[in-house]
């Protein structure tokens, strides 16, 4: 087997969709099922179960995924700890992130790191910021962009690059729910009444949920949403109140077909997040070092 193999593997293991995982992988779904085939025949067990409509693991399949990380992450340390300082610097990096980091963060940072370490192979996986911190755990990625929870699981590294207010957003478009928005001011909004927009998981479910705790409200949940970017359309068309950040509202297509209720908001930290361990390898180091010229000069 080779470490392609693996990270094709851990993609499926993932996201449990071949199609997903075929797209994350940059290859079709037939080339991917042949390479996990080949990957069982090899290993001499079935690794996952399929049938028409689902993919699971098998109790082989789950104690796979921990020999496939630690074998990544040996083969990482390995190739950095044989970088010869004098050659332009090597490898391949993976970094996870929302569409709209790519956008207002990942931009800049690539294109410095690129012109700097031109030879270095870089790889972008875009999807939702809620799995930022577990693609990291689970070796999927090596670097992500994280919105800082309270308490950072142990041995994580966190760099801020940036920070947003998250604000509440309600449609402009004539709708029932426009009317009972314009018919109160933010002091005495009917806040048990609104349809919500809830992320699925992740730091801003908490904040959103500690805002509801707070306003002793039972919420009407029109929808769980993966990634905020929906959650921006949903709200655009009426469905519901959202509360996002505000960096994804300002980068989103339906920005003006959204509009911000006056209520004071707080703000989240948003930064880049890395194993410790995996800082010693010269080419995540050098991303973090580049990360801290353009976003806390």
């Amino acid at each position: 087997m080779d470490h392609k193999q693996l990270n094709y593997f851990l993609a499926l293991a993932d996201t449990l969709h071949f199609s997903r995982a075929s797209e994350r992988c940059y290859i079709s779904p037939p080339t991917l099922s042949r390479q996990i085939k080949q990957l069982e025949s090899e290993v001499g067990a079935p690794l996952f179960i399929r049938d028409n409509r689902s993919v699971s693991l098998t109790p082989q399949g789950k104690a796979f995924v921990h020999y496939a990380q630690a074998t990544l992450a040996s083969w990482r340390q390995f190739k950095s700890e044989c970088q010869d300082e004098s050659k332009p610097l090597t490898g391949e990096l993976s970094l996870y992130c929302s569409v709209t980091a790519s956008y207002s963060f990942i931009y800049d940072l690539f294109a410095r790191y690129r012109k700097e370490y031109p030879q270095v192979e870089l790889n972008l996986m875009t999807g939702d910021p809620a799995f930022s911190i577990s693609q990291v755990q689970g070796d999927l990625a090596d670097v992500a962009v994280a919105v800082k929870p309270a308490s950072l699981p142990q041995g994580l590294e966190y760099q801020s690059i940036g920070r947003s207010r998250l604000v509440f957003i309600a449609p402009t478009m004539t709708c029932p729910l426009t009317d009972l928005i314009d018919n109160h001011s933010a002091g005495d909004m009917p806040w048990g009444a609104l349809p919500y927009i809830v992320p699925e998981q992740g730091v801003l479910k908490e904040r959103i949920d500690h805002f509801f705790k707070r306003k002793g409200i039972q919420p009407q949940v029109y929808a769980h949403v993966s990634g905020h970017e929906a959650m921006v359309a949903l709200a655009s068309l009426g469905f519901g109140v959202a509360y996002i950040p505000e960096i994804v509202l300002s980068q989103s297509p339906f920005k003006n077909q959204v509009q911000q209720l006056n209520l004071q908001s707080e703000e989240i930290d948003i930064g880049l997040v890395t194993k410790k361990k995996r800082l010693q390898d010269p080419v995540i180091n050098k991303l973090f070092s580049v990360s801290c010229g353009i976003f806390n000069s």
